[in-house]
């Protein structure tokens, strides 16, 4: 779909890192409101403005005001994930007859890149592009050996306006020798508005998964297969409010003090609808479509009230949801799911796209 809109971008300074370094935000413009802006340190979405039913544009993610509050503290408000985003187990696996050896930054497991992952770089600005869709392109590097992953990974993200009120983005990857990757965003979401006040409990979720991944010590997936949703508190296949059934007595939902867990996408092949996210108090609804095999759905459960976010809000348990479309965790320790392997001469990508509307 081409999006024939404002076309419209805007480019400022956000911040400048210990060593000088001037940390860029880029506002991409859609329609009624909806704005997407981009900060390049993690390549991070650091605000999605949004309509609600009257017409009210406000901010969806949760995040920060200042660089200040993205460096004092890891905690992935809406970054760009990687090389592997989620966890593996033991901080290790076999490649080819070889043992690798990760960060270990998670207990004894490796999550979401090491101690230095993708969301803790500044990125390049390579291209940006008003026409004929507001558009985006950053880059980075990953050297061989970074956070124990073989090879030099060489990485982009293109965030772009695709419709009036739509985001896609899509994350690349090519490699100079065997490897393993798994790139996500990871946005946390409240459609009430990251000011609300409100939590997510009463949002209405549905996603498109018959099968989801039980957990064990570390969140780590347990041996087997995916389990059925069917009977379940993890059957969102026709949509549920999210705190209807948060607190059952369930032994997956005790491990995760909540949901984060990850949900097994139809193998269909190309992007289609995997979640659709409402708020009956806003109207907004989020569709999330991609082409992913999998779709990890967070409840936000460590959220402590430790981290002062935008306009000085403390973040509290439920405050906001993550939906992250990506591989299996743990797959390079896994052979029966599907794998995250990139050979030199291929290329990884990645597409998920956020489509927003009101009811």
């Amino acid at each position: 779909m081409t999006f024939a809109g404002l076309g419209r971008i805007d480019r400022v300074p956000f911040g400048v890192m210990a060593d000088g370094a001037v940390v860029e935000r880029v506002t991409l413009h859609g329609e009624s409101g909806f704005e997407a802006s981009i900060i390049t340190y993690g390549a991070t979405l650091q605000a999605l403005k949004v309509s609600d039913h009257a017409g009210r544009s406000e901010d969806v993610v949760l995040g920060h005001d200042d660089l200040d509050g993205y460096l004092a503290a890891r905690r992935f408000f809406g970054a760009t994930i990687g090389r592997y985003a989620n966890r593996i187990a033991g901080a290790r696996f076999m490649l080819d007859g070889t043992p690798v050896r990760l960060d270990s930054n998670d207990g004894a497991n490796m999550l979401h890149g090491g101690n230095e992952g993708l969301d803790r770089k500044l990125w390049s600005i390579d291209e940006l592009a008003e026409r004929p869709e507001p558009r985006l392109t950053l880059s980075c590097t990953s050297a061989d050996g970074e956070g124990g992953f073989p090879g030099r990974l060489d990485v982009r993200v293109i965030y772009r306006v695709s419709g009036p009120t739509e985001l896609s983005v899509v994350f690349e990857a090519a490699a100079d020798r065997a490897t393993i990757v798994n790139l996500t965003n990871h946005s946390f979401f409240n459609l009430d508005g990251a000011l609300s006040g409100a939590d997510v409990l009463g949002h209405h979720l549905q996603i498109a998964a018959a099968h989801y991944l039980a957990i064990g010590a570390g969140a780590v997936p347990l041996p087997g297969p995916p389990r059925s949703v069917e009977s379940t508190p993890f059957d969102f296949r026709v949509p549920h409010v999210i705190g209807e059934r948060i607190r059952t007595d369930d032994e997956q939902l005790r491990r995760g003090r909540g949901y984060d867990h990850n949900f097994c996408l139809a193998p269909l092949g190309g992007v289609r609808l995997a979640a659709r996210l409402e708020s009956p108090r806003s109207g907004r609804v989020l569709e999330l479509l991609t082409d992913q095999p999998g779709l990890q759905f967070y409840s936000g459960n460590f959220l402590d009230g430790s981290a002062a976010g935008k306009g000085r809000r403390l973040y509290r348990q439920s405050d906001a949801l993550c939906l992250e479309p990506q591989a299996w965790p743990d797959t390079p320790n896994r052979p029966d799911f599907p794998s995250a392997r990139l050979d030199p001469g291929e290329r990884y990508r990645h597409e998920t796209i956020y489509r927003f509307g009101t009811v």
